[in-house]
């Protein structure tokens, strides 16, 4: 594996990182990695009743306890939940927040997957991925030297997803899933919304994937293959 000293993972909502890709981003940090994971959404949609406003407090403050389960970066995005379009304004955002983060390795949302604000997430970051070092596209931040290499992480139930890279989750399947607990009002909300045990999800998920790959628990990735993020090295933990 080249030399990854950081890695920034893109999600559209609170949680969707820990259900996707956390095993990986525990990885990187255990290899002493410095991870940052950012929410472009608040979340605030994500609730059966109560105040939106206080469902958005709660659910940063939930996405906060989870970074630091592996001591990662916490980082909040300004988007309302249900609302993220594709345009310059959002483009210019996700454009500051990888230069804030100065990552060799992002990941995103597939550009297939089931939610529109995942879907446009993904476009966004693939919008913005190549103009985070072009200088004259001015955010607050300096444009990076490089540009950063670009993964896309598993959809839900792994719906449409070809897995090209697997990632060994099994020795921090259990930080994983620790994670996805600390989103307590959300794993009250996924059970009453769709039916189903979040972490439950986690385990089965990552035990299929495992299959695929001749280990007990894995996480899949698709690499971005367009120019110039392309390379011969594995950069997955």
């Amino acid at each position: 594996m080249e030399a990854v000293r950081s890695v920034l993972a893109l999600g559209a909502h609170p949680d969707d990182l820990e259900i996707v890709c956390a095993g990986t981003l525990a990885r990187f940090s255990k290899l002493g990695v410095t991870v940052s994971m950012f929410n472009a959404t608040n979340g605030e949609k994500g609730g059966m009743s109560g105040d939106m406003a206080e469902i958005a407090r709660v659910r940063r403050q939930e996405a906060s306890e989870s970074a630091r389960v592996i001591g990662a970066i916490a980082l909040a995005g300004p988007f309302h939940d249900g609302e993220l379009e594709v345009n310059l304004d959002s483009r210019k955002v996700i454009v500051d927040v990888i230069r804030q983060c100065k990552p060799d390795v992002v990941l995103t949302h597939h550009p297939k997957d089931y939610h529109p604000d995942h879907t446009n997430l993904s476009k966004l970051v693939s919008d913005a991925i190549y103009m985070v070092a072009i200088p004259h596209f001015r955010t607050q931040h300096p444009a990076l030297e490089t540009v950063p290499f670009l993964y896309f992480f598993d959809t839900a139930s792994g719906i449409g997803f070809q897995p090209e890279e697997y990632v060994d989750i099994s020795d921090v399947i259990d930080l994983k899933k620790k994670m996805m607990i600390a989103h307590a009002s959300q794993m009250r909300f996924i059970k009453d919304h769709h039916g189903e045990d979040p972490v439950e999800k986690i385990e089965i998920t990552a035990r299929f994937r495992g299959y695929q790959c001749n280990t007990k628990y894995a996480e899949a990735f698709m690499a971005s293959q367009s120019w110039p993020r392309g390379s011969t090295q594995r950069l997955l933990p």
